[in-house]
């Protein structure tokens, strides 16, 4: 079936025909599309364009079509293997194919006041509706397996860390629990994304909108949307909805990675601070001792792909001119490619984390070197009424003392102290220990034990929720 058979009389290259289609992507849009068309005809039974009776036969064909779809029935979607092509240029002319076929000519009154401009774009904004909804579902369940762990090793204390080097003890939990927030501005993100992308185009038509007397806000609501897109041109011509998206789950692939790559980091030998659980490692074809955290190495290396899904996206958009320009229909691959790969990662590091332990030994022995506490002797001096500034150039010569000697600042003398600063004391020693470091932290949000029993008990209230 030639949509524009009327104007044109030559066929299409058979080679343009196969590089143009489009159905082989765009048919997992096949139960959008069909709810899109759902509304779009009892819109138009309403405002008495299509006849009652018309509708009623339209709408049962198009549920047996859903029908047809959801059993893998939909021998119309496929590829003939004869010729090596689909049975229809995309995904709207496939439905409307079988539509026909199931109707006669009836079928063709669907596509009365709308395009398969404003079809596409309603078709993946229901997508992005429908993916933001199961996204927002997982991003719960990655922050409550940091939650649980958090509360399981809640008392364990490690080195923190800034550029990669040992700097102040925080408790594992704080950590932890970073990453909760991270993943809650994830959530959020993709939320108020869904706010836009909520909004219905159907009925602008190619671009200028259509002369039936149709209600598209009627359709917006029957389709669970907060409304339309106010601007005929602008609802076909802009993709900025996906962009978003796909901005969103870059975002969100670039905070799982960042765990990812601490998890690789801390399981390996050098560092033996955690191990996954072997579900979610694997070993070796030829050294037999491995134990590789090949899932954490995924979720870091698929961000990458997600990171070149926004760029494409956004590098087909970047010089269109309005409206609609087929260049656009290569916007589903980036797509469906993000909201695949973030979601598969998303439930994979929500299972992998409950199998993660840590060795509270191990941090143990890295809280051994207390030059992670020089801060709280600089603090120290700041409270004697020293300027921070220069408390910092005193503490700072302490340490390269203590480096050069080769011994703990807790082992250098009090007089090496007093000999710098008057304002030293032999109260100095209880500073050198990890736990009254936590405790004395009184700042909200810090790592305080009081502050992250605090910030466990909001998260499992929410999470509850």
């Amino acid at each position: 079936m030639k949509k524009w058979k009327g104007r044109f009389r030559e066929p299409l290259d058979s080679g343009a025909l196969r590089f143009s289609s489009s159905l082989g992507t765009d048919r997992r849009l096949a139960d959008e599309d069909i709810e899109g068309s759902l509304a779009h005809v009892a819109m138009l039974a309403a405002a008495k364009i299509v006849s009652a009776g018309d509708a009623r036969k339209i709408t049962r064909a198009l549920k047996t079509i859903r029908r047809e779809v959801a059993s893998g029935r939909a021998q119309w979607l496929s590829m003939d293997p004869a010729s090596g092509r689909f049975t229809a240029d995309d995904i709207h002319m496939a439905v409307e194919k079988r539509l026909i076929a199931l109707t006669g000519d009836v079928g063709g009154r669907l596509h009365t006041a709308r395009s398969r401009n404003d079809q596409v774009a309603l078709d993946t904004r229901l997508f992005l509706m429908g993916r933001i909804d199961s996204i927002a579902v997982l991003l719960r369940s990655v922050q409550r397996a940091f939650v649980a762990s958090a509360e399981a090793f809640g008392d364990v204390i490690m080195p923190g860390y800034t550029h990669l080097q040992r700097a102040q003890p925080v408790l594992l939990a704080h950590h932890l629990l970073a990453y909760v927030e991270m993943f809650e501005r994830d959530r959020e993100r993709f939320l108020d994304c869904r706010k836009r992308a909520a909004l219905s185009p159907l009925g602008a038509a190619a671009l200028a909108g259509t002369s039936f007397p149709i209600d598209r806000e009627k359709t917006a609501r029957s389709l669970g949307m907060g409304g339309i897109v106010a601007n005929s041109i602008d609802a076909v011509s802009d993709r900025d909805a996906l962009l978003e998206f796909i901005s969103a789950a870059a975002i969100t692939m670039m905070h799982a990675s960042r765990i990812a790559e601490e998890l690789v980091l801390w399981t390996s030998k050098e560092w033996s601070f955690a191990e996954i659980g072997e579900s979610f490692t694997t070993g070796s074809s030829i050294m037999p001792q491995k134990k590789n955290p090949d899932m954490a190495e995924l979720i870091r290396g698929k961000t990458g792909r997600v990171y070149g899904d926004l760029m494409a996206l956004l590098t087909v958009m970047k010089g269109l001119p309005l409206a609609y320009n087929r260049d656009m229909q290569e916007d589903k691959e980036p797509l469906f490619d993000a909201a695949d790969t973030v979601t598969a990662s998303l439930d994979i590091l929500a299972r992998m984390m409950t199998t993660v332990t840590f060795d509270e030994d191990r941090f143990e022995e890295e809280l051994n070197g207390d030059q992670l506490l020089a801060t709280e002797l600089a603090d120290y001096l700041v409270r004697k009424g020293i300027p921070f500034r220069e408390a910092h150039g005193i503490v700072g010569d302490i340490v390269a003392l203590s480096a050069d000697r080769g011994i703990s600042l807790g082992e250098l003398p009090l007089g090496e102290y007093i000999r710098r600063s008057p304002a030293f004391s032999g109260d100095i020693s209880l500073l050198l220990d990890a736990r009254t470091s936590l405790s004395m932290k009184k700042s909200a949000g810090s790592t305080s034990p009081a502050e992250v029993e605090r910030a466990l008990r909001r998260w499992k209230k929410t999470l509850r929720r």
